[in-house]
């Protein structure tokens, strides 16, 4: 039989050979400076943080493919963990640069100031206003890795609101799609020294707006736009509770680095988030179970590990910033706010698998709401230019949620005109593992009769 080698897979691979031949004629940037204004302490610090950060995104993968049924395990985690190889080299190429490069309007970042990493080595670097980028005792290349991380973790966020039915080709170009015209600008805007939402004093530690409000947020227009699971694959039980277990608490670990990492040194302010994320991870999974119990549910594993994370992503904007008494007070809160919403959500005719937005969206928004309550520039000081903080925080808030979710609802349509981003009836029937990877996590839970009728389906296609 002749292999027909489809177009998807061809613009795939153009992509990668362009800026494989791309590299080939980057200048190398320099790895000497004046290590005397190079402190070796944040350096050690922030290359220990840039592993935990990237440990997450396994974990993730882990967390979300113990909650889905066995027919998708393989696949619910490798839509995390190749998040890992395309968003790596999407970052060296130009992300970076979108992200970090000379301002263009507040919005987004030269693309040629740091393409195919270009200019990121040993040194510092000075904005064309005179601003610092990143820290400025560590190298601008160690600021680069540890932002990577963070651009790699968030796209893997969204693909539990699609779990069980979307299509893996389509799903790389939504990637890169959300990438680009979402990730980046958000980013600029929100930690960028001359980026819109900062000169508005909004402040976002760790990523409550850039991470968890934009996932969450492409989460649900994600869940809009592909409609519900069928419900012979829906009403199928979690296929490994131990690893969402493991998952939880590999982020969790990870957590610290994402967390107490944004300090951009080992100083207090890294010791602050670093207690502070463990304090919120803590006090949001007991509140989680506790209110579960107050409504006449069992405490459950699967409740303390979604709990536990919810805490992570509730502190993430104000981490480096409250004190510890406000951020138990503001775990205690949002655990409450997702676990209702995840309650919510479970009686709607929205299908998010995995309730990303109730918990990731919610709570990131939530979360990015009562930094601008608590932090001392900001509402709790009293003053009117406080309160004008607060403003401006409800503000960018509202921003990312029309502009994610118009342009994330706008890149699930665009891409579907071109691939399906639904697998088929008979596809998601026999589960995703076997009919998008020819893979499986274990074959007793298919019958024969569905495995019959799936591959009689694959004959008339071939055969069409």
């Amino acid at each position: 039989m002749k292999l027909k080698i489809k177009k998807k897979w061809i613009i795939l691979m153009s992509l990668m050979v362009i800026i494989t031949i791309a590299g080939l004629f980057a200048p190398e940037p320099t790895f000497e400076c004046d290590f005397s204004k190079i402190d070796k302490a944040d350096v050690a610090w922030m290359i220990t943080a840039t592993i935990f950060v990237l440990m997450m995104t396994p974990g993730l993968s882990f967390f979300y493919g113990g909650m889905v049924g066995a027919r998708n395990v393989i696949s619910t985690m490798l839509q995390s963990f190749i998040a890992m190889g395309i968003i790596t080299v999407l970052w060296v190429a130009f992300g970076f640069s979108l992200s970090f490069g000379d301002d263009i309007g507040g919005v987004i970042g030269n693309p040629t100031s740091f393409l195919m990493f270009n200019h990121v080595g040993a040194a510092t670097y000075i904005t064309p206003t005179g601003k610092i980028l990143g820290g400025a005792t560590i190298p601008l290349a160690l600021f680069a890795l540890f932002q990577m991380k963070f651009a790699i973790i968030t796209p893997s966020l969204i693909t539990g609101s699609f779990a069980e039915r979307v299509r893996f080709s389509a799903y790389l170009f939504f990637m890169i799609f959300f990438f680009v015209f979402i990730y980046c600008p958000l980013a600029h805007m929100t930690w960028h020294p001359d980026g819109l939402f900062l000169k508005w004093g909004v402040v976002d530690f760790a990523g409550g707006i850039v991470v968890h409000a934009s996932s969450g947020i492409a989460a649900l227009a994600g869940a809009i736009f592909l409609g519900r699971r069928r419900t012979s694959t829906k009403n199928e039980e979690p296929a490994n509770i131990p690893f969402v277990l493991l998952g939880a608490a590999m982020l969790w670990l990870g957590w610290f680095g994402f967390n107490a990492g944004s300090s951009l040194h080992a100083d207090g302010q890294a010791v602050k988030a670093f207690l502070n994320t463990t304090t919120a991870s803590a006090t949001a999974m007991m509140t989680w179970i506790f209110f579960d119990c107050l409504r006449g549910r069992k405490p459950s594993a699967m409740g303390a590990a979604v709990g536990c994370v919810v805490g992570l992503v509730a502190c993430t904007p104000s981490a480096g910033y409250v004190t510890v008494g406000q951020t138990i007070f503001i775990a205690f809160v949002i655990a409450i706010i997702c676990n209702i919403a995840v309650y919510w959500r479970s009686h709607s005719r929205i299908d998010d698998a995995l309730d990303v937005f109730p918990t990731h969206g919610t709570g990131g928004i939530v979360g990015t709401v009562m930094t601008g309550i608590f932090i001392r520039e900001g509402l709790i000081a009293g003053t009117w230019d406080g309160f004008v903080v607060f403003l401006f925080h409800l503000l960018a808030i509202v921003i990312v949620f029309v502009y994610t979710f118009g342009m994330s609802y706008f890149g699930y349509w665009l891409i579907d005109k071109f691939i399906p981003m639904r697998v088929s009836i008979e596809s998601e029937k026999v589960g995703l593992d076997l009919s998008q990877h020819d893979e499986h996590y274990g074959l007793a839970h298919f019958g024969d009769r569905e495995l019959a009728e799936y591959e009689e389906h694959i004959k008339n296609k071939n055969n069409a």
